[in-house]
C-alpha cells in the first residue's frame, strides 16, 4: 500500500461557525476550516502538502528536514509507517543527538524513522548538491528527497484544493505560515473576491519571497490574492509568550478546540487583533484554517521549557 488515498482522508474538512463575540462587534463572522480533522496522523496541511509528495515518490525511501519539533518530520514517518517506506529525518542540531529524545522525535522514532542529527551550519546548506549527497549517502539508497517543511510545487498545488474547498465561504482565509507552501496553494485555489493571509510565525521578513517563488514553480507566475500580517511571531519560530498561552487557553476554553500553540495560536490570535483593528468590513466572513492540533507532550499547553528553540535564520521543518 503505497497510494496516500488509501489512508481515507477526512476530505473536504469539515468548516463550522465559531460565534465569538470579539469579532461579532465588529460584524464579522468567524469560521473554523477544520484541516486538523483530515487524518489522525497527518493533520491539516501535513496532508495536502505531503499527499502529492508521498504519490510522487512510489514506495521509495524519503530523507526530509526539520527541527527538534517537527510537525512535518512526525507526518512524514507516520505516513512511512503507514505506508510502508522507510524514512529518514535530518534533524537541525547535533547537540541533541547525546539528549534523551523529547516526545516529538521519540514519536518520529517509534513510527520507524532515522534520525540524523547535523549541525546547524550543514543543515543551513542542505541545499548543497555536495552536503544533500552526503546526507543521501546516509540514507536508503534510492531515497528521494522531501524538502523542509514539505513545501514545493507539488504541495502547492496540493493545497490549491483547501482554497478551492472554501470558494465562495469566507472573504478572507486565513493561515499560519512557515515555509509558505500552504499559503501559496490556498490563494491559487480561492475565487474572485477572496483573499488569503498569512499569519508568519518565525521572524525574518524572507516569507514573501518564498511564496511568490513557489507559485512561479507551481502555477507558472502568481496566483490569486494574498498578503502577509508578519506581527505575530510572538518571538519567532519555536518562542511562545505568556499571552499566547492565556489567550489559546481562552479559545479553547470557549470553542472546544485544543489550540495548538506554534502555528494556530498565532494565527487566531493575530486575528482577534486585525477584527479590533478594524480590518475586517463589517458583514464580511473571515475563515482561519486550523492547520494541526497539539502534538506529542504538548497537550496545549507550553512546549519543553527545556528545549532550545531552533534558528531564526531559516525556516523551519513543520508547516
Amino acid at each position: 500500500m503505497t497510494d496516500p488515498a488509501a489512508l481515507r482522508p477526512a476530505l473536504p474538512s469539515p468548516l463550522t461557525e465559531a460565534a465569538d463575540e470579539r469579532f461579532a462587534r465588529h460584524g464579522v463572522r468567524l469560521l473554523l476550516k477544520r484541516d486538523d480533522l483530515i487524518h489522525p496522523a497527518l493533520p491539516g496541511n501535513k496532508w495536502r502538502k505531503l499527499a502529492p509528495n508521498l504519490t510522487a515518490a512510489a514506495g521509495r525511501p524519503v530523507l526530509t528536514f526539520g527541527g527538534a519539533y517537527s510537525n512535518h518530520l512526525r507526518a512524514v514517518a507516520a505516513a512511512g509507517r503507514l505506508l510502508g517506506f522507510s524514512t529518514t529525518g535530518v534533524v537541525r542540531g547535533d547537540e541533541l543527538a547525546g539528549r534523551p529524545l523529547n516526545p516529538s522525535l521519540a514519536r518520529c522514532a517509534a513510527d520507524g524513522m532515522r534520525l540524523l542529527f547535523v549541525d546547524r551550519a550543514t543543515y543551513r546548506a542542505k541545499d548543497d548538491p555536495a552536503v544533500l549527497a552526503e546526507l543521501l549517502g546516509q540514507a536508503p539508497e534510492g531515497s528521494t528527497v522531501v524538502p523542509e517543511g514539505g513545501s514545493n510545487a507539488l504541495a502547492a498545488r496540493g493545497c490549491a484544493e483547501l482554497g478551492r474547498e472554501l470558494r465562495g465561504r469566507a472573504d478572507v482565509v486565513a493561515v499560519a505560515c512557515g515555509t509558505g507552501g500552504t499559503l501559496a496553494g490556498l490563494a491559487a485555489g480561492l475565487g474572485p473576491g477572496q483573499r488569503a493571509l498569512g499569519v508568519p510565525v518565525l521572524r525574518g521578513g524572507f516569507l514573501g519571497g518564498e511564496v511568490r517563488a513557489l507559485q512561479r514553480a507551481a502555477f507558472g507566475g502568481p496566483a490569486g490574492v494574498w498578503s502577509l500580517d508578519e506581527r505575530f511571531h510572538h518571538g519567532g519560530y519555536g518562542r511562545t509568550t505568556p499571552a499566547l498561552h492565556a489567550f489559546a487557553d481562552d479559545f479553547a476554553a470557549r470553542h472546544g478546540l485544543p489550540v495548538e500553540r506554534l502555528y494556530v495560536a498565532k494565527m487566531l490570535y493575530g486575528l482577534t487583533v486585525l477584527a479590533d483593528e478594524g480590518a475586517f468590513p463589517a458583514g464580511s466572513t473571515v475563515a482561519a484554517v486550523v492547520t494541526g492540533s497539539p502534538g506529542p507532550g504538548d497537550p496545549g499547553g507550553p512546549r519543553d521549557p527545556g528545549a532550545e528553540p531552533p534558528d531564526q535564520a531559516a525556516p523551519p521543518a513543520s508547516r
